[in-house]
């Protein structure tokens, strides 16, 4: 089985507008594994409804690939389109956009008749078995205007579902209604995700989209480096898009020192590809191994939030190279500054980070009397 269920490579879109042409989305790389929770972030204009127009085929693009599924849908007529996405995708709007004059029932069903798929009494058992997931029997011979728009909400999960696509498409779906109902959407989208679904979600709500598995950030019609946006969470999408902004990444070859025990600290280190060990100094001579940090994972905090000196060396492993962007003293001060959360995960990250450091440096000091007792 093919390990991505979405694959965008060099995506491209391109309007023409009466002041010229105005490019919302710019070269696109994009892969979605089977199973993922994706919450898709970006402020108005950033170009991330056009990006998931373009998935869900209601825009096409000016260049470029989409491949869901295996279907090359970039390529589709809009009858193959239409086909596809009948079967192979379940789309969630923010107003629901439940057809007013038929049943909740009949709206599950509806959506395997135009498909085609299942017989009558099949189509009846299997919409009222997805309202029993979404917890909608009891309404289920009324009319939309009779229940309430986080039930609605629910109905619109249940009827893209109705077809069984891999992909579920959510724009916005708690953009329209209060935080204690938007917390029962969302954890009915992580129910399907668990069950074995794919789950794409739009929101404007970044407390929701931490708790996803990936957040894709789009700005200016381009992704924001995720392990950047994963390791700096806590950032606003402002602050982040400053941060990538202002910072050059740099590659570090394999078993190369990046900073040193010791040393003054004037740097915060994200990591974006690859993988680091971080290094404390053994008694007598050789360094010990004590930690090892991947892409989304940062260091050098301790030394800007402490007194200055570096409590251990960082070295890209031995087996593969290291993409990571640093920010100076000044940059991270004004960082920790205008963000609250992140000053607090700092801290408690420090506080952590500084149990092993000092339990070597308890060991490297009773080794000796140790040895002599032996």
């Amino acid at each position: 089985m093919q390990k991505n269920l979405i694959e965008v490579r060099d995506l491209i879109k391109t309007y023409q507008t009466p002041a010229g042409d105005f490019t919302a989305v710019k070269g696109l790389d994009v892969d979605v594994q089977r199973g993922e929770f994706v919450a898709i972030i970006g402020k108005s204009g950033s170009g991330k409804s056009t990006f998931i127009n373009m998935l869900t085929g209601i825009d096409r693009p000016t260049s470029g690939s989409i491949v869901i599924d295996g279907a090359p849908i970039h390529e589709y007529s809009e009858t193959q389109m239409a086909s596809w996405r009948g079967r192979k995708l379940g789309i969630v709007f923010q107003f629901f956009q439940l057809l007013p004059t038929l049943t909740i029932l009949e709206n599950i069903i509806l959506p395997m008749e135009l498909n085609n798929l299942y017989t009558k009494s099949e189509r009846r058992a299997r919409a009222m078995q997805l309202l029993e997931i979404v917890d909608m029997t009891q309404q289920a011979d009324k009319l939309p205007a009779a229940i309430s728009g986080g039930q609605q909400q629910r109905v619109a999960i249940a009827r893209a579902l109705a077809n069984d696509p891999p992909l579920i498409v959510a724009d916005e779906p708690t953009g329209n209604l209060d935080s204690k109902t938007a917390e029962k959407i969302f954890l009915l989208f992580e129910d399907l995700v668990a069950s074995g679904k794919t789950v794409l979600m739009v929101t404007h709500d970044s407390d929701l989209a931490r708790r996803a598995s990936r957040t894709i950030l789009i700005a200016d019609g381009e992704v924001v480096n995720e392990h950047l946006v994963r390791a700096l969470s806590s950032l606003t999408q402002d602050q982040l898009v400053e941060v990538a902004k202002h910072v050059k990444p740099q590659v570090y070859p394999r078993d190369t020192s990046i900073i040193h025990e010791g040393e003054a600290g004037d740097k915060f280190y994200i990591i974006l590809e690859g993988k680091v060990d971080v290094l404390l100094a053994q008694r007598g001579g050789g360094q010990v191994p004590v930690n090892q940090l991947h892409a989304g994972n940062y260091f050098g905090e301790m030394a800007l939030m402490g007194d200055g000196i570096r409590t251990a060396t960082v070295k890209t492993a031995k087996d593969i190279d290291a993409k990571i962007i640093a920010l100076d003293k000044k940059a991270f001060n004004d960082l920790i500054n205008e963000s609250r959360l992140l000053r607090e995960e700092l801290i408690k990250i420090t506080a952590e980070r500084a149990v092993p450091l000092r339990d070597h440096a308890t060991m490297r000091i009773k080794r000796p009397d140790s040895q002599a007792k032996s």
